[in-house]
């Protein structure tokens, strides 16, 4: 397994690549990071399409992508490209081709990129249980290569550019069986297609690794990196979680994927996938291009590189720690869900605020609670109200976290109810103060969660060992010097690997955190996604805050929706749903509401609304059901990947996806 994928994990230095010249519209090097979408229309219909494209060049889309499932669709692209630029737009088309070369070769004719699904394109589609001997691969790789090859010329003559765009639900059964449904699988899918280019010395490819599952999309795009630099290959990525749905799950979800991975100066083009209409995913995609923008100017500035984290990039696994008991019913660690914390908007001085104000929020949201509420104590005239709040929320709250400036012979550690945290800052010199802390929360029975750097913790690795198991949580609340967010952490892990603490780690969404925060949720939203996305799909966290939004309720509800986004925690209905295009067979952001009108009280389900089959069967991997257009007006429903119901009809399969869940037990009444 290769054993670097970026040229560094604490600071964003981008990966160097050829550039890719799609029409007048460079991709990769040194050039800014693209923004793309897709249009949504039936692509035989001109009109409709080209209004589509306009709208999306004036909404600020660099790259416009159309589907051509057939050679009739294709071959209207021709108009389209031509009014497209009659009305006086210069944005690169692109043809999206998923089974037929045939449609692929009329569309290269017309548009200044192809996006073929190596999964899909001329290849077998029967997820049949085969075992390839060695001649059959290579007898399936040469009727590939002479399946290939006709538009890798053509592209070359015409001066063309190819995306080679795998996706996590579409790998042919010669990879599945060879390297299984897994990001290795991804890549190797993508690099077959690339050999053939290569063969006939053509190299105007820009690669993507799409998933709707952001652990597996992000592995696979840093397996494809570290593979390249392996080869000796240098081509731009495109960045995308495909089927993320609509609203601010699919915003999660895209930021911890596509967020992420910008941090760790992979990437060059972008596209959020939302079950919305199209012209909404630019405004998402800017905002997470312009954080990873700088952040890069931020990391060029620092050259020396750190060691490794203890994390494997490559493979999900969670970082081993201590157990913490918040109470006897919420413990926290290694073995545990990630805990949710929630910051009080509040102050001590009135501590019957700062229960009403939670309680509000636990009696309104029912379905989600605050695990830990998180205050800041100053004042010692305030440590009544803090004994008096431990003792109201008791019964309600496990834990209550206290930030404070006050030495430790002023903190008031007496009292019942929800367990104390001390949440204190320390700095390499303050060995005498860690030990004094340490022993009073020892004998307090309280824990102390310390907000470090990790050279502070190499610094005091002698002091935090002698505290027993857990008793330690260790947080950074902003970023050392020189590195982000993400690669604070990720530093502070490795040295507490090398002092060999296995204290649990708090991720803080804090404003120092932050890369800018920006008036509105979204900015807000996009910030703790990117930070303890990135983090958890690394294995790394055992508590969440996220401290910046206006409210407690969009704090609680928020790390919540991380948690799950991240494939951590799941606590409501999950919606694997497609952005649309013009191969689907319904109206699917009206039947994407329906659905979850119906089942989104489900809270351990997960539901994927596809518009058709190109990538619906294999992206309903981790689906329990399917619902998916098998053709026009008729759905076919799924369980896991087993087609169950066929052409059901499309005003009855929302009420028949229901029943179906019913029939398999997972049905609860709201």
């Amino acid at each position: 397994m290769p054993s670097e994928y970026c040229p560094s994990r604490h600071r964003t230095v981008r990966r160097l690549t050829r550039v890719v010249q799609v029409g007048n519209v460079g991709v990769g090097g040194a050039n800014p990071l693209r923004l793309q979408s897709m249009t949504t229309s039936d692509t035989e219909d001109v009109a409709a399409t080209l209004a589509q494209c306009i709208r999306l060049a004036e909404a600020g889309s660099e790259i416009i992508r159309i589907t051509a499932p057939n050679k009739a669709a294709a071959a209207a692209l021709k108009d389209i490209h031509r009014q497209f630029r009659a009305a006086g737009f210069a944005q690169p088309l692109v043809a999206d081709i998923h089974f037929l070369p045939v449609a692929a070769m009329e569309a290269v004719e017309h548009v200044e990129k192809v996006r073929v699904n190596p999964g899909n394109y001329a290849d077998k589609k029967k997820f049949a249980v085969l075992e390839y001997t060695d001649a059959a691969y290579a007898e399936e790789l040469e009727r590939l290569h002479e399946a290939f090859t006709p538009l890798v010329l053509r592209a070359k003559a015409l001066g063309r550019s190819l995306r080679i765009g795998t996706n996590h639900g579409s790998l042919s059964d010669r990879i599945m069986n060879r390297f299984g449904d897994s990001p290795n699988g991804m890549v190797e899918s993508a690099l077959e297609f690339i050999r053939i280019a290569e063969s006939h010395g053509f190299k105007d490819m820009i690669l993507s690794m799409k998933s709707s599952n952001p652990k597996v999309m992000v592995q696979a795009y840093r397996l494809a990196a570290a593979r390249m630099d392996e080869l000796g290959m240098d081509y731009p990525l495109h960045l995308g979680v495909t089927e993320a749905g609509e609203g601010e799950d699919a915003r999660i979800k895209s930021a911890i994927g596509i967020g992420s991975l910008l941090a760790d100066g992979l990437g060059d083009t972008l596209r959020v996938s939302l079950t919305e209409d199209p012209w909404f995913e630019i405004p998402v995609c800017r905002e997470i291009a312009s954080r990873a923008t700088d952040l890069a100017t931020l990391g060029a500035a620092s050259a020396s590189k750190l060691p490794a984290d203890p994390a494997d990039a490559f493979s999900f696994t969670r970082r081993p720690t201590d157990r913490i008991e918040l109470s006897t019913s919420c413990l926290a660690g290694s073995n545990e869900t990630p805990r949710v914390i929630v910051r009080s908007h509040q102050s001590l001085a009135d501590w019957q605020a700062v229960a009403k104000e939670l309680l509000d929020v636990h009696a309104a949201q029912r379905e989600v609670r605050a695990e830990g509420l998180l205050l800041r104590l100053d004042d010692p005239s305030h440590a009544a109200g803090l004994r008096s709040l431990r003792k109201a929320l008791g019964p309600t709250v496990p834990s209550l976290w206290v930030e404070t400036s006050l030495p430790v012979a002023e903190f008031p550690f007496e009292g019942t109810g929800s367990r104390l945290v001390v949440v204190k800052g320390f700095a390499a010199k303050d060995s005498a103060e860690v030990k004094a802390w340490a022993e009073a929360c020892v004998r307090h029975d309280t824990i102390l969660a310390a907000d470090v750097e990790g050279p502070t913790v190499t610094a005091l690795a002698k002091e935090f060992a002698a505290i027993p198991a857990g008793r330690l949580i260790l947080t950074s609340s902003q970023p050392q010097n020189g590195l982000h967010a993400t690669g604070t952490y990720r530093e502070l892990a490795r040295c507490a690997a090398v002092a060999k603490l296995a204290a649990p780690l708090w991720i803080r969404a804090t404003a120092a955190n932050a890369v800018r925060l920006d008036p509105g949720f979204q900015s807000r939203l996009l910030e703790a996604s990117i930070l303890a996305g990135g983090l958890l799909v690394d294995g790394y966290g055992d508590f969440l805050s996220c401290e910046t939004p206006a409210t407690t309720a969009k704090s609680l509800t928020l790390a919540y929706d991380i948690l799950q986004g991240a494939r951590m925690r799941q606590t409501k209905t999950e919606y694997v749903a497609c952005p649309s295009c013009g191969r689907t067979l319904f109206d699917i952001q009206s039947t994407t509401l329906k659905i979850k009108e119906r089942t989104g009280h489900l809270k351990s389900v997960t539901i994927a609304v596809m518009g058709c089959i190109v990538n619906g069967p294999g992206e309903m991997a981790d689906a329990d059901f399917g619902y998916v257009g098998g053709a026009p007006g008729k759905i076919n429903l799924y369980v896991g990947k087993t087609p169950i119901k066929f052409n059901v009809p499309q005003e009855e399969a929302v009420e028949r996806l229901v029943d179906l869940i019913k029939e398999k037990g997972k049905w609860e009444e709201a």
